[in-house]
């Protein structure tokens, strides 16, 4: 079976799907991931067909940045949904058995999939449906309201997000000559599984059927890497380093929150590895060491404790460890997932970035490094993760379609 992955944003949108993509395709079946071309290398790298999809999510955050309106920003925006519904059309167009779709361009994908007659799964990285257990990620306020409150944040979600797609999924309904229609929304599919560990977040009771929890989907690692020697003489050289790093956040930000960065290290008194990402972190100092993109499976695990953006496939690295995590969220569903590491017992409470100074992260990283108790927890849910096998309830069900 030929099955087409479409999924679009930064890596953390794209590099789970590079582990359930290897997995269906040492299942026997042909594996394609519509994504970025900047991802062309991570994809193929992992021996998996690159499907391009119009856009740069990183100068996408940039141009936001620095938009003079907010007309700006939503014609921005415009044109970068119009990019992803040509994506689409395209990677379809190529021939395809089957399409598993990221929870942001599912719409589009739901319409292609009609177009050519073609199911369509949902593989979602974050909770996607409303429920009233808690709001989902990216409600206006992360706070629980007790049930019909989560329950009407998260029917909010879902509304602005069907909302931003809206054009696009008319453009695309016009581009695959079907009738004009009402936007298919994420929700709408079935089945759709959520590609973290039921232990993070259990599935809600209210959920409809057909919409699962399966486990996590962890990255693949790209086909014969080795560390770099410099960042494995460092890991040698004396205790186990904190690991900082902000992912696909603050771009253009790199100077200044290298410094900020190096002060809280010294006031901690820990050695760091600092992850350049998008911002371009580095950092200064014997016990501090830039590096580039390295596995996370390979890193956290030799680290003392993670400080990262919350992001979810950065949340699950650092779980998958068993390591404690220092939360800085952002954006988006990064207050979600950081909330959830502190309820877990595995980070003390997060610090938004908008609050960050040297002082608050070194007596953040101080504190979760000296709290037996939150590596204890989280080597105890490391555990329990370990024993689950997300890719194997989609293969289950990809194989009794055949």
């Amino acid at each position: 079976m030929r099955i087409v992955i479409i999924t679009a944003g930064s890596r953390g949108d794209v590099a789970p799907f590079t582990g359930l993509g290897r997995r269906l395709r040492d299942a026997g079946h042909q594996v394609a991931v519509a994504a970025h071309p900047s991802f062309a290398a991570l994809v193929g790298g992992c021996g998996l067909e690159h499907l391009p999809v119009p856009g740069d999510p990183q100068e996408l955050i940039r141009d936001w940045a620095r938009a003079g309106s907010r007309e700006e920003a939503q014609a921005l925006t415009r044109a970068y949904v119009d990019g992803l519904a040509d994506g689409v059309a395209e990677a379809v167009a190529v021939g395809a058995d089957l399409l598993l779709t990221a929870h942001g361009p599912a719409p589009l994908s739901r319409t292609a999939g009609e177009a050519v007659g073609i199911p369509v799964v949902g593989t979602y990285l974050v909770p996607s449906f409303a429920t009233r257990r808690f709001p989902l990620p990216n409600a206006r306020s992360t706070d629980d309201t007790g049930p019909e409150g989560n329950l009407a944040a998260g029917q909010d979600v879902l509304r602005r997000a069907e909302g931003v797609l809206a054009g696009g999924v008319t453009r695309l309904r016009e581009r695959l000559g079907l009738p004009a229609g009402t936007p298919s929304a994420a929700a709408d599919i079935r089945p759709a599984f959520h590609g973290y560990s039921p232990l993070v977040l259990p599935r809600p009771e209210d959920w409809p059927s057909g919409v699962e929890v399966a486990g996590y989907w962890w990255p693949a690692r790209p086909d014969g890497w080795q560390p770099p020697p410099a960042l494995a003489d460092f890991l040698q050289a004396g205790p186990p380093p904190v690991f900082l790093g902000f992912g696909s956040m603050a771009p253009g930000e790199g100077e200044r929150l290298g410094e900020l960065v190096t002060a809280a290290v010294k006031r901690a008194g820990v050695r760091a590895v600092v992850q350049a990402g998008w911002a371009g972190l580095s950092g200064r100092g014997a016990d501090v060491l830039a590096i580039g993109d390295v596995p996370h499976d390979w890193l956290f695990p030799r680290t003392a404790a993670v400080v990262h953006h919350a992001g979810a496939g950065t949340t699950g690295a650092g779980l998958r460890a068993g390591v404690p995590a220092v939360p800085v969220p952002v954006m988006a569903d990064q207050p979600f997932w950081a909330s959830r590491l502190h309820r877990l017992g595995v980070a003390p409470r997060p610090l938004p970035f908008q609050d960050l100074t040297a002082e608050a992260l070194g007596d953040a990283i101080t504190a979760c490094v000296s709290e037996p108790a939150l590596r204890r927890r989280a080597a105890e849910l490391a555990r329990g993760i370990a024993a689950e096998d997300g890719a194997a309830r989609v293969l289950a069900h990809i194989d009794a379609l055949d």
